[in-house]
């Protein structure tokens, strides 16, 4: 993203710099993983974290400010601040109007010459608001620079209007002093997404008249609900000759600060604010599968809290007690969830049937209010009443995701399973650090069974998660087992590549003037499978099918695709499986008597995984994955193989493996090609950037041969 698409987030960790498309919402963009967490449940939010605020009606990362919320977004949105004058503008130094080039980093396409940011968490007139008021002034080198840096979209989430932007100004300064500035009307309003009064909203604007070496700034002032975890950010994806930020806490409360991949910054005291600056700081580059982005670029986090005299175990071990002790109230069975639970088991024998059963319950059987392939009306959403205990969510049958693996822990705990709580990290975001005292890094739950010596986990409040396995997010992460005795931090187990399988299978004819024609089927599984229905579930069947079939024709160029069929894209317990029926003409390449073919329809067109030369950042893959593919091509009569050789296999260490077979059935017609591809085998998905040349290799070794091609002849004249 460039430097001036600004994404804000309204719920405790606003992000005011990233480097995704926001407007396009892609699935792996920073926008999509700052998307509001959902809290784990508020109650105890509110209480462990032991705010010594005059008030305790905000809560940690995520939370929401309920008992008040609709009377705050009323203030915020009746809240009147004067709006910014045109003679607020800074001067411009000549200098910098003659400059060519960056003084921080050369070749940059543009540099942001200062971003001044004030915070205000005690605004006048408003008492749980914050009013961020930013100012920004970008010099453009290029081309490149001026596609990339003139048009400006803030965006932010914001739950039922409670956040808002105002006093949007900008100019242009051209090479030769001339000043545009930016009219009203220029100003655009969006709202990209909504959900159960959730709104991503944007307002953007083009620079006008900008040109190579111009100046462009631009000032904008944000109202946010009151939050005691802010994220700062300090680097973006061109360089920053400065940046500085202003703020002023809310009064009696004490203000903390924990800088990432930021040396040599803390906060002074200046004229009423606390002020931390930066200086010369390079462009962030993204690079394709690599750590979370707050792992690598440079941040620093706000809080407000207690100071804590513990040591790490102690502190942890006294945060699970303390847990505990206000969340076994909370799932402790009732009569109607013991009742409940003997029904659900029925006739199931073993432990892992039971719980089988009590995940699939909760997940089919109790709707997920922020669900959006839940089948609930706009009006059932609204009139939820919010539930106080698992008892009350299974005599509704719809809740939070909160509500419902507060449920399952209820069952599972009836059905007399020892049950644990487990605040869990999100390794999406940020690898955890247990040398930070603070529950900050641990915004998810999830319910810890144990089974024999061994310990399950489960999150039936995500429906596609194959039971018995986790998100991905929260899979090899840190976890903290709430307990009145023994709490302790643990990791999750990481499920293996067997468990995230994308099986495909094609049955296909070639013709002898290169047309391949057949049917195909695709099935995922695991991580795979909630991928891909995480990202078509919420568009309609026929807006998916439209989309699948688009991606046929663009990899495939000449292919005509018919007959699309999609199953359990919104089922919870099977795997996604398409099917389709295709026809490309020109597949294998004619020249006079032979046909060049590539066995590897799956893989025909696609990319190399890493195409750079070198690497900034470690590799980083999700999670542990499998591909098995078994495509069957009857030649055409008259053809056979000249002397084929098959791709080679490779052994990828204790990392993963290619597999590759090619062969010819028993008719002597049809050629056999099987290849499976292992990669995260031994939990292994993470490779320092000095490793990235060996492991370049191995996916261009796997690259070149999926690109493998063999030769039929022609046997007499065609």
């Amino acid at each position: 993203m460039s430097a001036n698409n600004l994404f804000c987030h309204s719920f405790g960790a606003p992000v005011t710099g990233s480097f995704a498309n926001i407007a396009a919402l892609v699935p792996s963009s920073r926008a999509a993983s700052r998307r509001p967490r959902r809290p784990w449940h508020w109650l105890v939010r509110a209480k462990i974290l032991k705010r010594t605020h005059p008030t305790d009606h905000f809560h940690g990362r995520g939370g929401l400010y309920f008992m008040r919320l609709g009377i705050a977004a009323a203030l915020i949105s009746a809240f009147f601040l004067p709006a910014a004058r045109a003679a607020d503008w800074l001067p411009v130094d000549p200098a910098d109007l003659a400059l060519k080039t960056s003084k921080v980093e050369k070749d940059a396409d543009a540099e942001v010459m200062f971003w001044d940011i004030h915070i205000d968490d005690d605004p006048p007139g408003l008492r749980f608001g914050t009013a961020w008021t930013h100012y920004m002034r970008i010099k453009i080198f290029t081309d490149r620079g001026r596609e990339s840096q003139s048009t400006v979209t803030l965006s932010a989430y914001s739950f039922r209007g409670a956040t808002s932007f105002s006093d949007i100004a900008g100019r242009t300064i051209r090479p030769d002093g001339t000043i545009l500035e930016l009219k009203s009307d220029a100003v655009f309003d969006r709202v990209l997404g909504e959900a159960g009064g959730l709104k991503l909203q944007s307002k953007s604007f083009a620079l006008p008249g900008v040109e190579v070496g111009s100046i462009i700034e631009f000032r904008w002032r944000e109202m946010r609900l009151l939050r005691d975890y802010k994220r700062l950010y300090f680097q973006l994806d061109i360089p920053i000759r400065e940046v500085r930020y202003h703020i002023k806490p809310y009064p009696g409360a004490p203000m903390r600060y924990q800088p990432f991949q930021l040396q040599h910054t803390a906060f002074n005291w200046e004229h009423g604010f606390y002020t931390a600056s930066a200086s010369n700081i390079p462009a962030f580059h993204a690079e394709p599968m690599m750590p979370p982005e707050d792992e690598l670029i440079s941040w620093m986090l706000i809080y407000y809290t207690a100071d804590r005299k513990f040591q790490p175990d102690e502190y942890w071990k006294a945060l699970g007690k303390e847990a505990y002790m206000l969340m076994f109230p909370l799932v402790k069975p009732s009569d109607a969830i013991k009742n409940a639970a003997q029904t659900i088991i029925g006739d199931a024998s073993t432990p892992d049937k039971k719980l089988m059963r009590l995940v699939n319950y909760c997940r089919t059987s109790i709707q997920k209010i922020t669900d959006e392939t839940a089948d609930l009306t706009a009006e059932q959403r609204a009139s939820a009443k919010r539930n106080k205990s698992p008892g009350e969510t299974l005599k509704q049958g719809i809740g939070t995701g909160e509500d419902v693996n507060l449920l399952f822990a209820s069952l599972a705990m009836a059905a007399g399973f020892d049950v644990h709580l487990a605040m869990a990290s999100d390794r999406s975001d940020k690898f955890f650090d247990k040398n930070f005292l603070d529950p900050y890094f641990l915004p998810a739950f999830n319910i810890a069974v144990r089974v024999g010596d061994n310990w399950q986990f489960f999150d039936p409040a995500f429906r596609f998660v194959t039971p018995g396995m986790l998100r991905w997010q929260l899979e090899g992460s840190a976890a903290l087992l709430l307990d009145p005795k023994e709490p302790r931090l643990v990791e999750t187990p990481m499920s293996g590549p067997e468990k995230s399988i994308i099986r495909r299978a094609a049955k296909l004819r070639l013709s002898n003037d290169g047309t391949l024609e057949g049917d195909v089927e695709l099935a995922y599984t695991g991580h795979s499978g909630a991928a891909e229905k995480n990202a078509l579930a919420a568009d309609s069947l026929e807006k998916t099918i439209e989309r699948l079939t688009k991606a046929i024709k663009d990899r495939l160029g000449t292919a005509e695709v018919s007959s699309v069929k999609i199953e359990n894209l919104t089922d919870p317990l099977n795997p996604l499986r398409y099917s389709y029926h295709v026809k490309v003409p020109g597949y294998a390449e004619r020249a006079g008597r032979r046909l060049l073919l590539q066995p590897a329809y799956f893989q025909r067109s696609l990319p190399a995984v890493f195409p750079g030369s070198t690497r900034i950042h470690p590799i980083y893959f999700k999670y542990p994955w499998s591909e098995e593919d078994e495509v069957t091509i009857e030649t055409p009569a008259g053809f056979a193989l000249d002397h084929a050789e098959a791709p080679v296999s490779l052994k990828m260490g204790e990392a993963g493996d290619y597999t590759v077979q090619l062969g010819v059935a028993a008719d002597g017609r049809t050629l056999v090609y099987q290849r499976k591809f292992v990669i995260g085998k031994k939990n292994m998905i993470f490779f320092p950037a000095d490793s990235y040349q060996q492991l370049k290799k191995v996916f261009d070794f796997v690259h070149q041969q999926d690109d493998h091609a063999v030769l039929l002849r022609a046997e007499a004249a065609q």
